[in-house]
């Protein structure tokens, strides 16, 4: 029997190594689809073809004795690989850079790193200025006020505090390259960036919605603020114009706003959650254990937040000018659902589920 389940086991290995040949073969002519749109100026994504290509998929399934969300997940998958070849083709086809010169100051940190292989695949030839270094293979110096500041391009990736002084410096040096920051918030930058429109820079400010492991843009949002100077805003917005990234034009005051809510608030519920969960002394592993489909969501959720930079996210809650609004917001629902469950009050109940309701439905 032990040899049978070695000769079984032999057996799967070789299927799962011919899964892999296929995803590869699959991407090689993915590949060659984009290339092929890129000719004939078609968009890289056709969500027609995806609902035909999952229906078929789901269809074959069940013909198969599997299961349609394994067809779903799976399918999925491959043509998210396939929109990542093609979208990397079509950032490089459409280079920008053709040889000019990118800074990235803060390229050592992790969305530095990010930015620095996004540009170089943009044809520019990019340099890193940060204490730590930058990415192998990448020409770096420890101090930005070091060099001459003479590049086509200039980003900001430092932390917050660090980001506030470094566009201060600029504003005085008065470089003459397009500059842009990828601040999490600008309330703290508000100063320096006025700062370098007075002074006649080519500025304007982004804040990419997605973190440095982020592989494909389709579906993620990068909000880019105009500070006035069309050509900066022109040039930052053709960096991503041949990614799948949806852009949001934004003013400086409302962006902040809007993130003490989709940042701030988000992060909040999930802190306040592990750290009720961490309070009450139950096992993580064991209410998992008797989990529910919600708590499982939650969790998973929660364990990233918890595994992100606890430096960046307490600067995401303090340093916004509109920070405590949402803090306000998630304290006064928290006190209306305990004096709901306090006072035995089904109504209110009801009436905070019905409203939740109809907001998220978008009445």
């Amino acid at each position: 029997m032990a040899d049978r389940i070695e000769e079984l086991r032999s057996e799967l290995s070789s299927v799962d190594r011919q899964i892999l040949e296929l995803a590869a073969r699959r991407r090689q002519l993915a590949q060659q689809i984009g290339r092929a749109k890129q000719v004939e100026g078609r968009p890289t994504r056709d969500f027609e073809r995806e609902k035909v290509v999952v229906t078929r998929a789901c269809k074959q399934a069940a013909e198969l004795g599997l299961s349609e969300q394994l067809a779903r997940r799976l399918t999925a998958e491959l043509i998210r690989a396939s929109l990542t070849v093609q979208e990397q083709d079509r950032v490089a086809d459409r280079a920008q850079g053709d040889g000019r010169r990118a800074l990235v100051i803060g390229g050592g940190g992790r969305m530095g790193g990010w930015l620095v292989a996004f540009l170089a695949s943009q044809g520019y030839e990019v340099q890193v200025a940060d204490p730590a270094g930058g990415p192998a293979g990448v020409e770096s110096c420890p101090d930005h006020q070091a060099l001459e500041l003479d590049h086509d391009l200039i980003a900001v990736a430092a932390p917050l505090g660090a980001c506030g002084r470094i566009l201060a410096d600029l504003a005085v040096r008065k470089p003459p390259g397009v500059i842009f920051d990828v601040g999490s918030l600008k309330s703290p930058l508000r100063g320096p960036l006025h700062a370098l429109v007075e002074a006649g820079c080519q500025v304007c400010s982004i804040h990419p919605m997605f973190g440095p492991d982020t592989d494909l843009l389709s579906g993620r949002h990068i909000i880019l603020i105009d500070l006035g100077r069309p050509h900066a805003t022109a040039t930052v917005r053709g960096l991503f114009s041949p990614t799948m990234a949806t852009l949001v034009d934004m003013d400086l005051e409302s962006h902040d706003r809007h993130i003490a809510f989709v940042l701030g608030l988000s992060h909040a519920v999930n802190i306040v959650f592990f750290t009720a969960l961490a309070d009450s002394r139950q096992s993580a592993p064991e209410l998992q254990r008797l989990s529910s489909t919600t708590f499982d969501a939650q969790l998973e959720v929660a364990r990233r937040v918890a595994a992100e930079n606890p430096h960046l996210y307490f600067e995401i809650q303090a340093l916004n000018d509109y920070g405590l609004e949402s803090l306000k917001a998630l304290e006064s629902a928290v006190q209306r659902l305990h004096a709901c469950v306090q006072g035995g009050d089904l109504e209110g109940f009801v009436g905070m589920m019905q409203r939740g309701l109809g907001y998220l439905a978008g009445e």
